[in-house]
């Protein structure tokens, strides 16, 4: 999996907050106002200086609700538990898992997807966790941005959800 980790800006333009939640179930009345500027630094970011942003490539996750091309916001300052999802290295290689323990007790890392086999660290293997995912955002329209400023792909990411 590449990973390109992007910096968040400081000092980004407020998100709008709806002063009440979205109904995912039966519709409520709608709204007219909102309830303040929502700031990703101050709801989401617990610590800005150590926060990333990372692309995903791939579909080991998806059982997770991680999907090939979905950000990924990554923390370096966490210590990572066990059952968290991490990007990981293993021998020089990047990949995003969710970080578990064998029937021995030792760390692996787990795909959530059946297609993909756990993980295991042998001896003389190497296995350090670049970081801990807080947060996931997917995009719901089929264009999606990029971060090199290149035209927004195109394609059918709901087939890859289904």
């Amino acid at each position: 999996m590449p990973i390109l980790p992007v910096r968040l800006s400081h000092g980004a333009a407020p998100v709008h907050e709806a002063l009440e939640a979205v109904h995912a179930g039966f519709p409520s009345v709608a709204q007219d106002y909102f309830l303040s500027d929502f700031s990703f630094d101050e709801h989401i970011i617990t610590h800005p200086e150590t926060t990333f942003a990372v692309r995903v490539a791939g579909d080991s996750m998806r059982g997770a609700g991680i999907y090939d091309g979905d950000l990924l916001l990554v923390d370096r300052s966490l210590e990572p538990r066990t059952g968290d999802v991490v990007i990981a290295v293993v021998d020089d290689e990047l990949t995003v898992k969710r970080l578990a323990r064998d029937a021995h007790g030792r760390p692996m890392l787990h795909p959530e997807n059946p297609d993909y086999p756990d993980i295991t660290v042998d001896d003389g293997q190497e296995l350090s966790v670049w970081g801990v995912v807080i947060g996931n955002y997917h995009y719901q329209r089929r264009e999606m941005p990029r971060f090199d400023g290149m035209p927004a792909e195109t394609g059918n990411r709901q087939e890859a959800r289904s």
